[in-house]
């Protein structure tokens, strides 16, 4: 082959080869891929497995492959956990205020209210596990990841009121960032507020159980989550006051494996023991009775 044509063929080769590529480009071009429905998919953030939103669902959202517990929605966490139509929602009508005039606070507020569908990070009621009654509880990470305001404080105080009035254990669902820091005092205010409706309770004699569920951190886990005669916790919840990157940017010394999660507090003494969501259930009907019985 000449020179010139060999130029030639080469030159043509690399025109194909250019072509090729800008083809097989805008085949994985994402904005020309089919569109897939938000949520019908999720990751898990332990195994890095994908699941369907339903397969999740089957499994209370929790991991097929890993055990994973994904976050819950105070509404979904009582879906999965009472008899069905047996929540009865109280303390209704309390609305948020911005004592700081904080720029944004109130989008913020309403856009969890939209996320999560509920007007407050905290929601109470009276409801019934199995039969057994009880007031239960439950705060909502999905609203300003739980932070504790005004509003999330009197409505903790409210339900164990609610529950010395009725006679009933109070049994409830943990999980939050801390104080909001939006209310400054007003927010910190709430663990004193929180922590002396526990004390009316305990000297009620009545049951308190807290299921302490990833994340339970700041000022919430150092007031009433810590307070209960029974602490129950997720598996590999993280539980504690300050981060353990703080904590040891603090210290300046590397901390244990596990620290902060269920299994090492458990190991410590610091909760009862650990459940598995698809326990909880059970566990909780067996303690009420249990307690029933004893005259509790």
């Amino acid at each position: 082959m000449k020179p010139d044509e060999l130029k030639s063929q080469l030159e043509k080769q690399k025109q194909f080869k250019h072509r090729l590529m800008h083809k097989q480009s805008q085949s994985i071009n994402p904005s020309k891929q089919p569109d897939v429905p938000k949520g019908l998919y999720k990751k898990c953030d332990g195994c890095g497995e994908t699941f369907s939103a339903k397969k999740l669902e089957k499994h209370t959202q929790v991991c097929p492959s890993c055990g994973y517990h994904f976050r819950l929605k105070a509404v979904d966490r009582l879906r999965y956990l009472v008899d069905e139509h047996s929540f009865k929602e109280k303390g209704l009508g309390y609305i948020s205020l911005d004592p700081l005039f904080i720029e944004g606070y109130e989008q913020k507020l309403e856009d969890a209210k939209q996320k999560s569908n509920i007007d407050e990070a905290y929601i109470y009621g009276y409801a019934r596990i199995e039969g057994m009654p009880l007031v239960i509880g439950v705060m909502d990470s999905y609203f300003m990841m739980a932070s504790m305001g005004s509003v999330v404080g009197e409505k903790i105080a409210k339900s164990a009121e609610y529950a010395i009035q009725k006679r009933l254990p109070l049994v409830m669902f943990i999980a939050s960032g801390g104080a909001r820091m939006q209310e400054g005092i007003f927010s910190l205010m709430q663990m004193a507020k929180t922590s002396g409706a526990i004390k009316r309770l305990h000297e009620e004699g009545l049951l308190f159980i807290s299921v302490l569920t990833h994340p339970t951190t700041g000022g919430v886990s150092a007031s009433h989550a810590t307070l209960a005669d029974i602490i129950i916790a997720e598996p590999n919840a993280l539980i504690g006051f300050a981060g353990p990157r703080v904590i040891k940017q603090t210290i300046k010394q590397d901390l244990p494996e596990g620290f902060q999660r269920s299994e090492f507090l458990e190991e410590k003494g610091m909760i009862d023991t650990i459940v598995h969501r698809h326990n909880l259930r059970h566990t909780l009907h067996k303690l009420l009775s249990m307690h029933e019985v004893s005259g509790v």
